[in-house]
């Protein structure tokens, strides 16, 4: 199979290098791919992702099979059902169902329809109105999110009114915000392909989100965990309560589609699963930590859900433990610096180094063919082993080989997890 992947973030990226390992890949291309995935993928550098007609005569001349995409442009403009009427085969959530993402209102009146667990929260377009109910309610522990989709799904979690106020002006330049109610627990991000005969689940994960472990900066994935260690009452209780009655209410709504769909869940301190967002696309950083533990080939995958089969598919992962680290431009994710030098990349152009992997996201190269940054989320380091010690400790290592001029990582990825020696 000749398959393309549109999109040039490091989860993008990590996807390209999970297709690669394929025995029945026989050719693979990225649009427009980034520094790093020229090593296992054919850059389209010049090809817009979003550029339907492009796309299109693009899978024509390298005579593409099926296009991956998992990035939110090229979804909102209907690529899907574009290269569908063509012929084209596609691995991506249908216009249909995107406002499951992409109108997170609507994301949680479907959840309120169907008994599915999730935060209380209210809509809001007008900062008066927000800053009148916030005074109201000052001191309670709020997060304030975009209610469309988001690049960064940039977040901010707060108990301070004048900083929930101040993010919420800045969202609302793009749209209404939602205000959410606060759940402390365990963040987990759980991973579903579907098609229409059932699912299977990857990995499930767990995301660090903030920009440093000792504040509460809006970011929107800053490190990742892959397995997290979960009790088989906690991912009986995300199945029964959250994943099956979705997928039946996305029947129900005639909003069923063959692809992905990862859940946003929270764990609480009583152990219920709470469902934070529904994303039609895969998470970043968590796909980067998922992908080094599947040994099922992808387009094997790609193919029993084309054929409605999925249900009948065992998922096989390694035993390892993945520690996903972000290194990010100084100014991410409002203001992200582009054109900032990166030293000590090119010793890693080959993946594999020192037990960890190297996705590259926002890298461009300056004239001289060097790598710089060209957006917010640069580099994720994924550090495998048998434990979550020793991946934390090959990722640290490998990060602390590289350089971004002004650019930051969190220290803490994985701390949480360690077992007491």
């Amino acid at each position: 199979m000749r398959i393309l992947v549109l999109g040039s973030g490091a989860k993008d990226s990590a996807a390209a290098w999970y297709i690669s390992k394929s025995s029945l890949l026989s050719g693979l291309f990225m649009a427009r791919g980034n520094y790093l995935s020229q090593d296992y993928a054919v850059r389209l550098s010049s090809l817009d992702p979003s550029d339907k007609e492009s796309v299109y005569r693009a899978c024509l001349e390298h005579k593409i099979d099926l296009v991956f995409v998992g990035t939110e442009a090229p979804l909102l403009s209907g690529i899907i059902e574009y290269l569908n009427e063509r012929g084209i085969d596609t691995f991506g959530c249908p216009s249909r169902a995107i406002k499951l993402e992409d109108d997170k209102a609507f994301a949680r009146s479907f959840s309120d329809r169907h008994n599915i667990p999730t935060t209380k929260r209210s809509l809001f377009a007008d900062s008066a109105m927000l800053a009148r109910y916030l005074e109201r309610h000052k001191g309670k522990h709020y997060i304030i999110k975009s209610n469309s989709i988001s690049p960064s799904r940039e977040i901010l979690h707060s108990d301070d009114t004048e900083k929930l106020i101040q993010y919420a002006k800045h969202l609302l330049l793009r749209g209404p915000v939602l205000l959410e109610e606060f759940v402390p627990g365990l963040p987990v991000t759980c991973t579903v392909m579907l098609d229409n005969s059932g699912y299977v689940c990857l990995p499930f994960a767990s995301e660090y989100t903030s920009r440093l472990s000792s504040d509460n900066t809006p970011t929107g994935g800053m490190g990742a965990i892959c397995p997290v260690p979960l009790s088989d009452e906690e991912i009986k209780a995300i199945k029964e309560r959250i994943i099956e009655p979705t997928l039946y209410a996305l029947k129900a709504e005639r909003m069923r589609y063959r692809g992905v769909l990862t859940f946003s869940i929270i764990i609480k301190e009583d152990k219920e699963p709470v469902l934070v967002d529904y994303h039609v696309r895969f998470n970043d950083p968590a796909l980067q930590a998922m992908v080094p533990l599947l040994e099922t080939d992808a387009l094997k995958i790609l193919i029993a859900m084309k054929e409605d089969r999925l249900s009948d598919l065992e998922i096989k992962t390694n035993a390892l433990i993945a520690v996903a680290v972000v290194y990010a431009s100084q100014g991410y994710p409002e203001n992200p610096e582009k054109g900032k030098k990166i030293t000590g990349l090119t010793h890693f152009k080959r993946m594999g180094l020192g037990g960890s992997l190297l996705f590259a996201g926002a890298v461009a190269q300056d004239e001289d063919g060097n790598p710089v940054t060209s957006g917010g989320r640069c580099i994720t380091v994924v550090g495998l082993a048998d434990t979550v010690k020793e991946a934390n400790e090959r990722a640290y290592r490998t990060i602390g080989s590289l350089k971004i001029d002004g650019g930051f990582y969190r220290q803490d990825i994985g701390n949480r997890f360690f077992e007491e020696d």
